[in-house]
């Protein structure tokens, strides 16, 4: 192994003889300069692992120095060290991207720490990270086996994101897989709870908060406290949340994050109208026939989501001066945001951001969306990337400066599909990879949940002898006709309307303007 060399610059580099040969006793090569141009002619000609700089030197500046350093290579480490605390001179050296900042004097353990903390960061984090996994294997094990409730679903499954989170950053491959298959043991299970429990929260047992009762449970409640701007990004996963909350904290600050849980099927025309109805899907098209439409109907399942609000809102007695925007285009994003200045009078500002929808839709049809979007690490990034970037991101600020509270959730979440089950219907069947409704369905029974009478799910029926399929963990229906092309053009690919911890166990979050 080779070891690692240090450059360090300083003008009276003689007084840190003992500083040097700790570090290499240590087993570290250390090389010398006493000017900043010397240090510019060395790193010409050998290559180093890390600069220690002298802030305060004849001639050119430590600062003058990195500056230079970064020039010719902005990825070399390097640690900062002067005499100075004068502020002007950390913000210098921090804006030009130093790996750290120390103040003379400094002694020797203050060397190695930094050291370890730049060039051995990633082996240590991952050693620690994959050892503190290790020691939750067991636990999140045993509590697979005993979970019982919606509250301790919800627990596990942010448990399983952080340890998703923190494992795919060190990419040790083998504790990865542990946890893929801790996963799919997860849903396994959860499928089976939702079995035992789904049709019991919908007749009055002990129940979560769930889509059709999430606006006048949680949202109400937000408005009492100021005007709010409530973000629902279609399909957005727990896990997909996390990928931007770290970019929101400049602007925001969280007061709460919840759960509840997406109505079945977890499929927009259902959850999203359930959110905005107050309603469960079979009361929508009872009580407003005109704005609710099945699968098998004609035209968009969503275009009614203003309407279903504003008789919600009338239904609860609420005086509310609200508006609502569905944002579908980029078009339409920047639209918004160059007038949302006209939104500052409004205690309750709805926007439905469909963005993520599109991208998982994107993966199925084209082949640059699979290669960018090939697993769920990769899946977070471009969402990451998307809202970084976005026009949102732009309503999201001004709305801080118009000092409205911010709310984001989403009508259900995704999951990447890898098994086929084979099912059989007539022409009437719904299309959906994750759920299937119509008559004389034939199926796999281990595979499913079923509705055998959609009235019990507060469903709709198409025809008097409907009933509902819904797919559990990570399976997607195929039909026998075409198998092998159909499973070859699914298979990895983002789906919703089934059973799973990542559509079913939703985020809500609440943040107030910084």
């Amino acid at each position: 192994m080779n070891k690692i060399t240090i450059l360090w610059v300083d003008d009276e580099i003689d007084l840190l003889k003992p500083h040097i040969l700790f570090l290499e006793d240590k087993n570290y090569e250390v090389i010398t300069c006493q000017s900043g141009q010397d240090a510019l002619e060395a790193l010409s000609m050998q290559r180093v692992d890390i600069v220690f700089l002298d802030e305060n030197m004849p001639g050119l500046s430590g600062l003058e120095t990195l500056n230079e350093i970064k020039q010719k290579d902005g990825s070399l480490p390097v640690v900062m060290i002067t005499k100075s605390e004068e502020e002007y001179i950390m913000e210098e050296a921090i804006g030009s991207k130093i790996a750290d900042y120390l103040i003379k004097p400094v002694n020797p353990n203050q060397i190695l720490l930094s050291l370890k903390k730049n060039l051995d960061h990633s082996r240590l984090v991952s050693q620690k990270t994959s050892a503190s996994y290790q020691q939750q294997f067991q636990k999140i094990a045993m509590d697979l086996s005993m979970v019982n409730t919606y509250e301790e679903w919800a627990d596990l499954y942010r448990r399983l994101i952080y340890w998703e989170l923190q494992l795919e950053e060190i990419e040790d491959s083998g504790m990865f897989e542990i946890l893929e298959s801790q996963k799919l043991e997860a849903n396994s299970q959860f499928s089976k709870f939702i079995e035992r429990k789904y049709e019991g929260w919908l007749h009055g047992e002990d129940k979560p908060v769930m889509s059709h009762t999430l606006f006048k449970s949680w949202v109400v409640p937000e408005l009492d406290k100021g005007p709010a701007l409530c973000v629902v990004i279609d399909n957005l996963r727990y896990d997909q949340w996390f990928a931007f909350e770290e970019i929101l904290s400049t602007f925001y600050r969280k007061e709460s994050e919840r759960t509840f849980y997406s109505i079945l099927p977890t499929a927009t025309q259902y959850a999203r109208n359930a959110i905005f109805s107050g309603l469960m899907p079979s009361e929508m098209e009872k009580k407003h026939p005109d704005w609710w439409k099945n699968d098998t109907d004609e035209g968009g399942k969503n275009m009614f989501e203003d309407k279903f609000l504003d008789a919600q809102i009338k239904r609860l007695g609420l005086d509310l001066k609200w508006e609502y925007h569905k944002i579908s285009s980029l078009r339409q994003g920047k639209n918004l945001a160059q007038n949302f200045k006209s939104q500052k009078d409004n205690d309750l500002t709805v926007i439905v951001y469909n963005f993520v929808d599109m991208l998982s839709h994107s993966k199925t049809e084209m082949e640059v969306i699979k290669e960018l979007a090939s697993n769920d690490k990769a899946y977070r990034s471009l969402t990451q990337s998307w809202f970084k970037n976005s026009p949102l991101l732009d309503i999201i600020q001004q709305a801080q400066l118009m000092g409205m509270r911010l709310i984001i959730t989403t009508d259900h979440g995704t999951i990447n599909v890898k098994q086929p089950s084979k099912v059989i219907g007539d022409k009437e069947t719904s299309l959906n990879l994750r759920y299937k409704t119509g008559r004389s369905l034939t199926y796999e029974q281990k595979d499913v949940v079923e509705a055998p009478v959609p009235g019990d799910f507060y469903l709709p029926r198409i025809t008097m002898s409907s009933t509902f399929i819904f797919a559990k963990n990570d399976l997607f229906f195929a039909y026998p006709n075409n198998f092998n092309h159909y499973v070859s053009y699914y298979r990895n690919t983002y789906q919703h309307g089934g059973v799973s911890l990542e559509e079913m166990v939703i985020p809500f979050i609440v943040l107030s303007p910084k």
